[in-house]
């Protein structure tokens, strides 16, 4: 034995150059020589390519690696290339001509083809079951396996088509492997593999160098991300984005700022993603803004910081993705922005799928929220969630526990709640238990007969948001644990049964707060000034009444209360900075009265010594400006507003949101000919003559003072024709 162990090191060292194996390689590669199926569960960064790529090597025949990404292939095939000869390694997928597809199958049936890496796609297409039943194949290799599982992160159903294609192709030992898995991922896994008696590898999850934050997301998310890059320059980075349009938004906004940064997403040109990929390995770029289609795969170690613009779908998603940072040991953070409302966009996409999908979408999401918005230990919440225990109480890497909240006795509250799972007879989630507790009855409860339950009401004096602390903790103690076969339904375990016959105490530290309208810089930003200055906003306030009462015009018109807000917290003193400001677009600082602001705000700093941080003025750009030049080239082609919107793709009420904020920003636009269509002309004389004495534009008080008589529509057309005709 010792002598085939020293084998393996020297193949180790002849091959990749290292003198040791990292964790289970070693084992896993000596499974896999013997002719085990094998499965491997070893987070990002763990080395999990070496486990099949050296076996690979020292095997008759080749090894079929199925692999998701074409990137990946490329990246790794010139990985072992460079460490072999030419023809050890290829990759079969739908980017290579047929020439090139000749050469791959002519170096595999001479024998000289080590890995051949393959889409799922590619695999199961006919010529290419036809061929591979020629070769020799010595294993077979299911890299990202979790995109086998409706429980995993990635979900991909052309997975679920592996095994049978293998049994076409011809049997050989499997290898499959995963950085994410729960336990239900993991069985689903081998189950569909049909390797339930693989010998498993499972690696810890404990990344100690990545420090994990989540902060609100505000209004100034951008600037708080520009920021954040600044104070990090030349450190590499991703930043994950969920839509397309977001991640080349984002990126241009990056670069106006002076940061090396590019889009990458899956609607780009493979050419394009493929050179983006090569300047952010080669470091030309320092930043990548990226759906999550980046960075599976990408051998980057010294990526510095994460960045989730989004909040994730699923923890496995937001563990893979934070975990491409710090590969090499070395910092690594991971800092993801968090507001409801991200969480109610994410179940709104569910709408429309099967019942079952949705429902293991919306348990995936609650967990996520769960750990957002708790204020346990974050390193502690991660690994509970992979089935792994953390014993320390502080681990000094994470926002929790380097600003921990003081604990709060909770074991009288945990004894009902466990009382009441049990008397409940296990059946049910936390959030009705919590409905049950609290004394709400809901339809649900009502169905079934719960109200008149003795327990109901019985924990009414603690609101929802006490309630979740207390569940959430006790399933990282072990009191509790979800069913996540049946729904999430709570169960109790032996150690809760006795805590109900034996109260201990129970300290818990109450969930973090994520309120929508939080404008204040997380505590890394301390040495900038992001708090709005009221001395000079009073000032602006009242040259901006003096400026309405010239023009005859309402104060909202000249700026609107935002705008006036954030001159007063970033002090923009020339026209070009003013542009800056949300609200403000070429059109208003064209206005004669712009450069009065601006010389205002320039005498305040001036006379209070007011030091401006240039890193919070930042340059924003357009957004979705392709969409606004349509929409104002359609309006002066006088095209109907609601053949405007189906045209773009957008419901009417998001039309009118981007021609508010097209004639908000300074342009002027005639909507003239679309109001003759559609409205009575005293209805609209009303309306207009209404925001003409009006001190505010707001759509609300607009609604309350026009009674009846007005749709929410009719007031904007009106109140758009108005600010244009008015403002501009």
């Amino acid at each position: 034995m010792a002598s085939k162990k020293l084998n393996l090191t020297e193949a180790l060292k002849k091959y990749f150059g290292f003198d040791k194996f990292k964790g289970d390689q070693e084992a896993i590669v000596q499974n896999v020589l013997d002719g085990h199926d094998t499965f491997v569960l070893m987070p990002t960064g763990g080395g999990k390519s070496l486990c099949y790529q050296l076996p690979s090597l020292l095997m008759d025949g080749t090894a079929i690696v199925i692999s998701p990404l074409i990137a990946l292939m490329k990246n790794q095939v010139d990985v072992i290339s460079s460490m072999s000869d030419e023809g050890t390694a290829h990759y079969l997928n739908s980017s290579l001509n047929k020439a090139a597809i000749d050469q791959v199958k002519s170096d595999i049936l001479a024998g000289k083809t080590k890995l051949l890496y393959v889409a799922p796609e590619s695999l199961t297409k006919e010529e290419n079951v036809e061929f591979l039943r020629q070769a020799k194949i010595s294993f077979y290799a299911i890299d990202e396996a979790h995109c086998i599982s409706e429980w995993g992160h990635d979900f991909r159903p052309e997975y679920r088509r592996i095994r049978p294609i293998i049994n076409e192709i011809g049997e050989a030992p499997i290898i499959a492997l995963t950085a994410t898995a729960t336990d239900k991922v993991r069985t689903d896994i081998k189950k569909n593999l049909g390797i339930v008696d693989a010998k498993e590898f499972k690696s810890s999850f404990n990344r100690p160098n990545l420090y994990y934050e989540i902060r609100p997301k505000t209004m100034d998310v951008d600037k708080d991300i520009i920021k954040f890059i600044k104070q990090h320059p030349g450190k590499s980075g991703i930043i994950y984005c969920l839509s397309r349009k977001k991640v080349e938004e984002l990126a241009e906004i990056l670069k106006a700022n002076d940061i090396k940064a590019a889009a990458y997403h899956a609607g780009l040109d493979s050419a394009l993603r493929s050179q983006t990929q090569d300047d952010f390995l080669m470091e030309r770029i320092d930043v990548i803004v990226a759906t999550i289609a980046f960075g599976m795969g990408i051998d980057k170690p010294d990526v510095r910081f994460v960045i989730h613009y989004d909040i994730p779908k699923s923890l496995e998603g937001y563990y893979q993705e934070t975990g491409r940072a710090g590969r090499d040991g070395g910092e690594g953070m991971c800092i993801t922005f968090y507001a409801h409302k991200d969480l109610q966009k994410l179940d709104k996409f569910m709408e429309g799928k099967p019942v079952a999908e949705q429902d293991i979408g919306r348990q995936l999401l609650a967990e996520t929220a769960a750990y957002a918005e708790s204020s346990v230990c974050r390193r502690k919440m991660l690994l509970h969630y992979f089935g792994e225990e953390y014993h320390e109480d502080n681990c000094h890497n994470c926002d929790n526990c380097l600003h921990p909240k003081t604990k709060i006795e909770a074991k009288d509250q945990l004894v009902l709640f466990l009382q009441t799972v049990q008397a409940l007879k296990e059946n049910f989630r936390s959030d009705y238990i919590i409905d049950f507790v609290t004394g709400r009855e809901t339809e649900e409860i009502i169905a079934h007969k719960h109200q008149n339950h003795d327990l109901f009401g019985a924990g009414e004096d603690f609101e929802e948001k006490h309630w979740n602390p207390v569940i959430r903790q006790a399933l990282i103690v072990g009191y509790l644990k979800k069913d996540v076969e049946n729904y999430g339904l709570l169960k109790l375990t032996s150690s809760g049964k006795k805590f109900i016959k034996n109260p201990q105490s129970f300290m818990i530290v109450e969930d973090n707060e994520f309120s929508e309208d939080y404008e204040a810089v997380s505590p890394e930003h301390e040495g900038g000034s992001s708090a709005l200055d009221p001395t000079l906003c009073a000032m602006l306030k009242d040259l901006r009444k003096k400026v309405s009462r010239q023009l005859e015009r309402p104060p909202y018109v000249i700026f609107q209360d935002v705008s006036i807000d954030q001159m007063a917290t970033d002090y923009p003193v020339t026209l070009e900075e003013l542009k800056n400001i949300q609200g403000v677009g070429e059109g208003k600082v064209k206005q004669s009265y712009a450069k009065e602001f601006v010389d205002l705000i320039k005498r305040y700093c001036d006379d209070n010594e007011i030091v401006r941080h240039s890193d919070l003025r930042v340059r924003t750009v357009a957004k979705k400006s392709i969409l606004k030049v349509k929409i104002i080239q359609a309006i002066d082609r006088q095209i109907a507003l609601d053949d405007i919107a189906t045209a773009q793709g957008l419901e009417f009420e998001e039309l009118l949101d981007e021609v508010e904020a097209i004639v908000y920003s300074g342009t002027k636009l005639n909507i003239d000919y679309f109001l003759d269509e559609v409205m009575d002309e005293d209805h609209l004389d009303d309306i207009y003559d209404y925001f003409s004495e009006s001190e505010t534009d707001s759509l609300e008080e607009a609604l309350n003072e026009l009674g009846q008589e007005c749709t929410e529509d009719e007031i904007r057309l009106v109140r758009i024709k108005f600010i244009s005709e008015m403002a501009n």
